[in-house]
């Protein structure tokens, strides 16, 4: 059971997978709590949980593990996941976790567990906890603690709402355009759907706060349901988890449409198309770039852009990001594939002051504006583009139409992703088998694309064919192939961090919408074959 647990543990997210039936049990739950404590030596702890039915229960072996280690653990109960990045900031504790499995369906839970800066644990301290929790071969060496010996023993606390209102104090000092909120608040008509998870009443208040007053809440997802009854993937990546919402938008002629995942840490969108009337759905790629551009641009009108400014992605997200950090002169900064990595830059620039943090976003529809947490924040994510879709509302555009606007601007870079699925027990070995095969005889064409520069971030190398030049790469190691291509397009291998999957990322630029579409299918083609 250990080396499926290793695998497993600490991806490019926390840990997930089914729970009770899975590896997600109480047991492990025990385990973590005490590896944790044991290693990071904290004294006040921080939980909270989505809605799924299993947290309960895996929150109480969490609670018991860190709490018979001498912890003291505040349970935040049900709260977004960036709202835990925030209460370990705000109330200076040690450390904290979320029970959640984002996106996942019902079934599934998980945990992500955060270090006393707010972001989730990097290498090495991911590897040296998990080392604790190995450590543990027989259960009964876990002391546990029921909730009634904690309270005798002062290690038990609830958090309030104040920590809920200071939050969304630190959000509402983020709004840039109140005045444009005010003029067009009784027109610019907004429905959401929190699809059963945490998000309902934080954005309902942020939305009511900053003046917002046509907002639809989906009445069938609004209330908090462990089974998620009405979609059976709650991923606003899928176009289904948007049925119901789309209907209601239709209903009342929404200006946006917005559904954010069950921790509220990832935001999906869709925008009406003023030429079609069209409710258009937007990539996670889109709705970053979008903000990005929002926020860079209010900020230099209104004198507010620092000139030690840095605009934060993956290295699998648009091209079209280094254009726009270019535009507005500033750097753009790339980290693996996570957003722990994002949060690791911003502890770095405020120990340092070398950058100034201004956006950080990733391809999986998961951004932050502000410092407030380390962690990707939808609820923050809704606020700024529900400002945005007014500000450019009262310029009589969509968000749909500014975003053909930043495609002419800068050009019409496309971005896709293929995930190769191998279940069972040799699916791993295969995975392992097609990165080792691209490793071993790097492609020098894909398609029709000549291949520039490759990167084998396993080895830390960059070979430039076209300079005959070999050198090192600044990240840390890990299994990721990179390719650049000519014309502005690229490709990117890697294992998925939490399923049995291998993923290629991939993104083109062309001069229209129409060929941008013709264009990635043609490199999705290409790159389809290297699965086979």
């Amino acid at each position: 059971m250990a080396k499926s647990i290793e695998r497993k543990f600490f991806g490019t997210d926390g840990v997930r997978d089914l729970a009770n039936s899975g590896k997600m049990t109480p047991e492990l739950a025990l385990k973590l709590g005490r590896a944790f404590i044991r290693f990071n030596h904290g004294r006040k702890i921080i939980i909270g949980r989505d809605t799924r039915l299993s947290c309960r229960m895996l929150e109480g072996a969490l609670y018991s593990g860190m709490s018979s280690e001498g912890a003291n653990v505040l349970l935040a109960g049900v709260i977004p996941t960036p709202g835990i990045s925030y209460a370990v900031k705000e109330l200076h504790a040690d450390g904290g976790a979320v029970i959640s499995a984002s996106h996942n369906p019902a079934e599934y839970n998980g945990y992500k567990v955060y270090w006393e800066d707010g972001a989730q644990i990097v290498s090495p301290v991911d590897k040296e906890i998990m080392s604790e929790v190995k450590a543990v071969t027989d259960f009964s060496e876990i002391k546990e603690m029921d909730e009634e010996e904690a309270i005798k023993k002062g290690l038990y606390y609830e958090i309030g709402e104040d920590v809920d209102t200071a939050y969304m104090e630190e959000l509402k000092k983020l709004v840039l355009n109140k005045d444009v909120i005010t003029k067009v608040q009784k027109d610019l008509k907004i429905v959401y759907t929190p699809l059963h998870g945490t998000g309902n009443l934080p954005v309902q208040k942020i939305l009511k706060e900053i003046g917002f007053e046509n907002v639809y809440v989906v009445p069938e997802q609004e209330k908090p349901d462990g089974n998620f009854s009405t979609v059976t993937y709650p991923n606003p990546e899928d176009k289904k988890a948007f049925e119901l919402a789309l209907n209601l938008a239709k209903k009342i002629d929404a200006d946006i449409v917005l559904a954010t995942d069950p921790d509220a840490d990832r935001l999906g969108i869709y925008a009406k198309d003023t030429k079609t009337g069209e409710y258009m759905p937007f990539t996670g790629n889109m709705s970053g770039l979008l903000i990005a551009e929002y926020e860079l641009s209010q900020r230099k009108e209104k004198g507010k852009l620092p000139e030690n400014g840095a605009l934060i992605t993956t290295i699998v997200p648009s091209n079209m990001a280094g254009a726009i950090a270019k535009n507005y002169n500033i750097e753009l900064i790339e980290v693996l594939t996570g957003f722990k990595y994002i949060g690791e830059k911003m502890k770095l620039f405020e120990e340092t002051k070398e950058h100034e943090y201004l956006f950080g976003y990733e391809e999986s529809y998961g951004c932050l504006i502000g410092t407030h947490a380390r962690d990707k924040d939808a609820i923050v994510a809704v606020m700024a583009l529900c400002e945005a879709a007014a500000y450019y509302k009262d310029k009589n555009l969509t968000l749909w139409d500014q975003m053909i606007n930043i495609y002419e601007k800068y050009g019409y870079y496309k971005e896709g992703q293929i995930s190769i699925t191998m279940k069972g027990l040799d699916g791993a070995e295969k995975i392992k088998a097609i990165l080792e095969k691209l490793r071993n005889n790097p492609p020098k064409t894909i398609g029709k694309y000549k291949v520039i520069e490759y990167r084998d971030y396993m080895v830390g190398t960059i070979e430039n064919y076209e300079e005959n030049k070999k050198s090192k790469t600044t990240l840390p190691t890990s299994n990721v192939l990179y390719y650049t291509l000519e014309n502005d397009a690229w490709v990117c291998a890697r294992p998925s961090g939490t399923e049995p999957k291998i993923k290629f990322y991939i993104g083109i630029k062309a001069e229209s919408m129409e060929k941008s579409n013709t264009e990635l299918e043609d490199l999705s083609s290409a790159v389809r074959v290297f699965g086979e």
